[in-house]
Formats: structure tokens, C-alpha cells, sequence
């Protein structure tokens, strides 16, 4: 290891530290001189470290940043996540992609996490952790010796105020009581947008889920719509039923049908297939009709009156949200999905979303061996 002191601005002498290389690998006599040549290095103000960068091409941070940031996106299904990374390592890192990612130290990690530490709290910690990754990355490599600049415990945390308590909001959702007149004023503005939201209540879906439906996936026959694992959260596929009018917005999308995505989108794709719906499109429609609720918010609305209102029971309410019910015992000895039950659920839900009759005249669904 070779050490030596890099004068700053204020002209106090910060300590360095540069591998020569193993012991099992360098002898004792090429040691000596790898320090010599540091040494002269030195006395001629240059960093033995960046020279060393700039000989054995040593990625920059902002390069090791991309191809970490192209490692641990893969396969993610939301493009929020992707986005996340991308901000955290392009927006706040910005000052310091372009040093090597051998040199990075604590006081670059600090000048990407004292602006926003206390302003973007949140976006502050994601990138702190980002920063980490991409250190530890380099140091795996073989790029980076020691400890890692960005690690919290047992170090920022000495040096940045402790993090503020993130608490998070639900989705604002609108009431069941509420719903019915949404859903008529929703019907009469028409569009592909217009649809697609009012499938997305009708089958209490998540929007990426709505957004991402293919054609391939959809049984009009069958009233059923199946969502392959890959496309949703939990990874497992899910079957779901369509009521009436959830068919009929199905079959009036398929008069205008363009590629394999159910709802299109106006941005051309560039093979001939179409692309999905925008992933602003419903929450621009929502802000155009002056309503202060997010899509995933009716999914909330759903489980609400599910609970509240429906005689159906709590598991096939969770079900019909993709929601894992019970513990891992038993959900390894229920393999079926309560399709025919929930199918019954459904279409309790779409006669409440069509005209806001709360239970209509639908018996419970009693459980077997149930007085």
C-alpha cells in the first residue's frame, strides 16, 4: 500500500491510500519501485490514482453507474423503478460521473447528498443506496480498494443528519357512493383513454396491468382475462373474470384493433405492432375531469365496498386484487383461484358500477359445512 498526503484547498494534507498490488502476485523489488514512480507522481501534483485510471482504463463513475444501473433493471417491471435508478445516478450524481470510479471518496459522496439531504429526503436516501451499489460494484471488479464512501452505518451517519421518518399516504380513491355518477359521466366522454379506465374499475386491475393488456391474454368466450406472472407484482399468473360491460368495452377496443395491445396508445410503435396506452394518459384524464384521485385508488374503492357492502367474504375479495390470503401452509395446500366464485363477485361489482344498486338482491356465498 502505498500513502501519501493530497493538499487541498485550504492547504491541510488529506491522506490517500493506493494498492500496489498482492503480495502474491508483486514481488518486494517492484513494490519499491510501483512507490517510486507514485512518489514522483506526486512531487509533480498529480494524483497516482487518477494516472492510474488514465493507464489502465478504469471506468468513470457515470460509466460503472450505467452498467449497474442496466444490471439491476432488468426484467423490472415498472417503468417507475427504471426511472428511479436513472434519476438518482444521471440527475443527483451528476457531479461526480466524471471521475473515476477508483477515486470517489466522502467528500464527493457528500457533495451528491448535501443539497438534497433535507429538501428531497426520500430521493436523497435512494440515491445515498444507489451510490453504494455502484461502489460496491466497482469494488468487485477490481477498481476500488478499501471501504466504500457511501455506506451509512458506522459512517455518514456521522457526518449527515439523521435521515427524516418517511411516512407514506394511501391513494386517494374515491368513495363506493360516489362512484356510479363518475362512471356515468366517464361513459359519456368516450375514447380510448375513457375505456380503459372504466375497464381498469370494473376489473379492480392495476393500471400497468390494464395499460400492458395484449390481446393474446384476453378470452372473449370465456369472459376471462388471464394476466401472465411476468406482468404482475407478485409474479404469479392471474386469472380474471370479465363481467358483461367489461366485455363490451373488449369488444368494442377489438373493432379498432391495431396490434396486440388491447389499449392503444397514439405514439407510433416502430415495428408494426401499436404501443400500450401512455402511462399518463389515465391521470391526465382524471386531472381533466377535476377529480382528486389516483387510478390505483379504485382499487381501494373495490376492496371498500367489498368489505363494507357486498355479502361476498374477505378471501375472495383479496383474491380478486392478486392478493396472497393466509399463510404460506395454507396457500400451498388451496391450489385453486375461486375463479366461478369470484366471477359472481365481479359481476355484483360491474351492476354496482353501472348503477350504484349497493348489494342488489345476491346472496352470500356460504363456505362448505357453513350453518
Amino acid at each position: 500500500m502505498f500513502r501519501w498526503r493530497r493538499l487541498g484547498e485550504a492547504g491541510t494534507g488529506k491522506l490517500r491510500e493506493m494498492g500496489l498490488g498482492s503480495g502474491a502476485a508483486v514481488s518486494l523489488a517492484r513494490a519499491r519501485e510501483k512507490a517510486a514512480e507514485a512518489r514522483a507522481l506526486v512531487a509533480d501534483r498529480i494524483d497516482p490514482i487518477a494516472a492510474k485510471h488514465a493507464n489502465a482504463a478504469v471506468p468513470t463513475f457515470g460509466a460503472m453507474a450505467d452498467e449497474v444501473t442496466r444490471t439491476r433493471t432488468e426484467g423490472l417491471r415498472s417503468d417507475k423503478s427504471r426511472a428511479r435508478w436513472k434519476r438518482a445516478l444521471e440527475t443527483y450524481a451528476a457531479p461526480i460521473r466524471g471521475l473515476g470510479v477508483d477515486v470517489v471518496g466522502t467528500e464527493d459522496v457528500l457533495k451528491v447528498l448535501k443539497p438534497i439531504w433535507s429538501t428531497k429526503p426520500e430521493s436523497a436516501q435512494v440515491a445515498r443506496g444507489y451510490i453504494e451499489a455502484v461502489l460496491d460494484a466497482a469494488r468487485a471488479k477490481g477498481f476500488r480498494q478499501g471501504d466504500n464512501p457511501a455506506r451509512w452505518r458506522g459512517h455518514l451517519d456521522h457526518l449527515l443528519p439523521k435521515p427524516q421518518k418517511l411516512t407514506r399516504g394511501h391513494h386517494t380513491a374515491m368513495t363506493y357512493a360516489d362512484l356510479s355518477a363518475f362512471v356515468a359521466v366517464l361513459r359519456a366522454r368516450g375514447g380510448s383513454a375513457a375505456l380503459s379506465l372504466e375497464f381498469l374499475i370494473l376489473t379492480a386491475a392495476r393500471t400497468g396491468e390494464v395499460r400492458g393488456a395484449t390481446w393474446a391474454e384476453i378470452d372473449l368466450g370465456a369472459a376471462l382475462w388471464t394476466i401472465p406472472g411476468a406482468r404482475m407484482k407478485a409474479g404469479v399468473e392471474h386469472r380474471v373474470p370479465l363481467s358483461g360491460r367489461a366485455v363490451e368495452i373488449l369488444t368494442e377496443m377489438a373493432t379498432v384493433k391495431t396490434g396486440r395491445h388491447v389499449f392503444a396508445g397514439q405514439k407510433k410503435a416502430a415495428t408494426d405492432d401499436n404501443e400500450p396506452l401512455s402511462s399518463m394518459a389515465l391521470a391526465m384524464l382524471l386531472r381533466r375531469m377535476k377529480v382528486d384521485v389516483t387510478t390505483h385508488g379504485f382499487r381501494s374503492t373495490f376492496r371498500d365496498w367489498a368489505g363494507e357492502v357486498s355479502p361476498f367474504s374477505r378471501e375472495l375479495a383479496e383474491a380478486a386484487l392478486a392478493h396472497a390470503v393466509g399463510d404460506a401452509t395454507e396457500r400451498a395446500y388451496r391450489r385453486g383461484d375461486a375463479l366461478e366464485k369470484r366471477r359472481k363477485l365481479m359481476e355484483a361489482w360491474g351492476a354496482f358500477v353501472a348503477d350504484g344498486d349497493q348489494a342488489g338482491n345476491l346472496q352470500p356465498i356460504r363456505k362448505v359445512g357453513a350453518a
